[in-house]
C-alpha cells in the first residue's frame, strides 16, 4: 500500500470548491491533471477520467464513485486492467475552516502488486501533478470568487 496526500488553503466557501470540483466540463480549461471527466457524480456510478500527471502521457480510468457528500468529499475507486494489480482510491476532501475558506486535501491510496514497481513516478509525477491540481483549484476558487 503507498499513499499520497496534498493539501492547500483556498479562501472560499466549500460551496465554492465543491461546484467546481464536481463541473467535470471545465476540467479542460483549468485542471492540470484531470484533464477530463465524465459521469454521474453519484455513489455507484462509473466515471470515465483522464488523467496525465506531469511529464507523463494521458491514462484513462473508469473508477467507481464511492462517496460523494456535497461541500465535503468526493470519493472514487479504480483499477488498472484487473483489480489486485494497481488499485487507486482517490479522495478530495473539502475541510471548511472559517466561512470563506476552507483546506482541500487530495489523497490516493494505492494498492496491488504493482505500486512496487509505480512507486517513484508516484513519488515524483503523480505527487507534482496534486500539487498542480490544488494550485489550480485555489487559483481558479479565488478568481472566480
Amino acid at each position: 500500500m503507498k499513499e499520497l496526500r496534498s493539501e492547500i488553503e483556498i479562501q472560499v466557501s466549500a460551496e465554492k470548491v465543491w461546484q467546481l470540483l464536481t463541473d467535470f466540463t471545465s476540467f479542460p480549461r483549468w485542471n492540470p491533471f484531470i484533464r477530463r471527466a465524465r459521469g454521474n457524480i453519484l455513489v455507484g456510478e462509473r466515471l470515465e477520467v483522464t488523467i496525465q500527471p506531469s511529464g507523463t502521457r494521458g491514462m484513462i480510468f473508469r473508477p467507481t464513485v464511492l462517496k460523494a457528500e456535497p461541500n465535503r468529499e468526493l470519493r472514487w475507486s479504480g483499477h488498472l486492467l484487473v483489480p489486485g494489480l494497481f488499485d487507486g482510491e482517490h479522495i478530495f476532501t473539502i475541510e471548511p475552516l472559517e466561512t470563506d475558506r476552507v483546506r482541500f486535501i487530495q489523497r490516493e491510496i494505492f494498492t496491488g502488486l504493482l505500486v512496487p514497481l509505480f512507486a517513484l513516478g508516484l513519488d515524483t509525477d503523480t505527487r507534482r501533478s496534486f500539487e498542480e491540481m490544488n494550485k489550480a483549484l485555489k487559483f481558479r476558487a479565488e478568481q472566480t470568487g
